[in-house]
């Protein structure tokens, strides 16, 4: 007998309307790729002409909040509504619904850009309620489908969530929101660890078993669960005391160690198909990045630079890294990577690591290089993909864990 008591949530794939309402990664992949590259030149626009953006918050912590805040969640909630039905086997959240949660994210970016009309406190109102929402629509998923072990995912939903109230809470009271926004990539960071480490390791055992290959990736073991705790473990000693002395040796512990990590999922035998071993790629930026924070830590690199390994490197590259394999997959088109997509990747690659070197080596011109890169590598995304998540609908092939 149905629960009645229970809240209901229009649920299924909708075959009438829109087909862009009728998955999640439809909306909130394309709307976080263009928003990705609207703000990204808008940013670009505030260094070079002095554009006024964010009112109170200002360009530069405007900038950082919607590439933490803005872009990032969207991209984030577009992957749950998607992977949570396979982890639990209900049918996704589509129609009104879903037409609800992408406006609720649209009203945070136009607010947030336009604060200085709305006032700083309406723009944070609006702009804290998008993650909420999405954080009990996973866990009440997660929950129906009694998938008791996919709860840890929430985890760094939630640490998302409470970096984007503390980071509103200390703009407004007069603080600095360094913190905040270090919890919050921690969170991605800590996503990436669980969830990587689960689709990572199985997309590849898959398709090295099509070829015919003896040796496997190492099966999720001790090993992974030691890592994730001392990685988490390093994180929130970052956060807390980004410049420390601990913090500089636990991130190179946790670097060294997802570096073998990495190691143990055999990317170089998939590297023919970039579709593939462009996680593996993504996911190396992992132990770069615990190690840029190490660098940091000992004054050798910029806080900014490292900042910028994990939430390019690591968040950004993942997360196009997903989208484009997941939009094919749930799209019915072949599970490979086109060369404007393998261009995409590169592009992405390289906005990651011209940030730090633009530190390292004083080259004048980098830094807006990045910002470019990144501009090129999601409008890529947009232009091959628009089609796909506008109108076709077909039968979805295998494409989240």
């Amino acid at each position: 007998m149905p629960d009645t008591k229970r809240p209901r949530i229009p649920r299924g794939l909708a075959k009438d309307g829109a087909a862009l309402w009728s998955y999640g990664f439809r909306p909130f992949f394309l709307g976080g790729a263009i928003w990705a590259v609207a703000a990204m030149a808008l940013w670009i626009a505030a260094l070079i002409h002095g554009l006024p953006l964010g009112g109170d918050y200002g360009p530069a912590q405007w900038h950082a909040h919607e590439m933490v805040f803005g872009f990032a969640p969207a991209v984030l909630a577009g992957f749950l509504l998607t992977a949570i039905p396979n982890w639990t086997g209900c049918l996704p959240v589509s129609g009104r619904a879903l037409i609800g949660l992408a406006s609720v994210w649209a009203a945070g970016r136009a607010v947030m850009a336009g604060a200085a009309l709305t006032g700083p406190w309406l723009a944070a109102l609006i702009d804290s309620a998008f993650l909420p929402l999405v954080l009990a629509m996973a866990a009440r998923e997660i929950v129906a489908g009694r998938k008791w072990n996919d709860l840890k995912v929430l985890g760094g939903v939630a640490a998302i969530m409470a970096g984007n109230l503390g980071f509103h809470g200390a703009v407004l009271l007069g603080g600095h929101p360094g913190a905040w926004l270090r919890a919050a990539v921690a969170g991605y960071v800590l996503l990436v660890l669980i969830i990587g480490g689960r689709i990572i390791p199985s997309f590849t055992r898959n398709w090295l078993a099509r070829q015919g290959a003896g040796a496997m990736p190492v099966a999720y073991d001790r090993f992974d669960m030691g890592v994730i705790a001392l990685s988490a473990l390093a994180l929130a000693i970052w956060t807390l005391a980004p410049e420390s002395r601990l913090a500089a040796f636990a991130c190179a512990v946790a670097g060294v160690l997802n570096g073998a990590r990495l190691v143990r999922w055999r990317g170089l035998a998939v590297r023919s198909e970039s579709l593939l071993f462009v996680l593996h790629a993504a996911y190396a930026f992992v132990p770069l990045g615990f190690l840029a924070l190490s660098a940091a830590g000992m004054g050798l690199l910029m806080p900014a630079s490292a900042l910028h390994v994990l939430s390019v490197g690591v968040i950004a590259t993942m997360m196009l890294a997903v989208m484009t394999r997941a939009t094919r997959g749930h799209t019915g088109q072949a599970l490979t990577a086109s060369r404007w997509t393998a261009l995409s990747y590169m592009c992405l690659f390289a906005a990651a690591l011209a940030r730090p070197m633009a530190d390292l080596t004083g080259l004048v011109g980098l830094m807006e290089a990045s910002g470019l890169l990144w501009i090129a590598a999601f409008g890529l995304f947009v232009a091959e993909h628009l089609g796909m998540l506008l109108r076709v609908r077909r039968k979805a092939k295998a494409a989240m864990a």
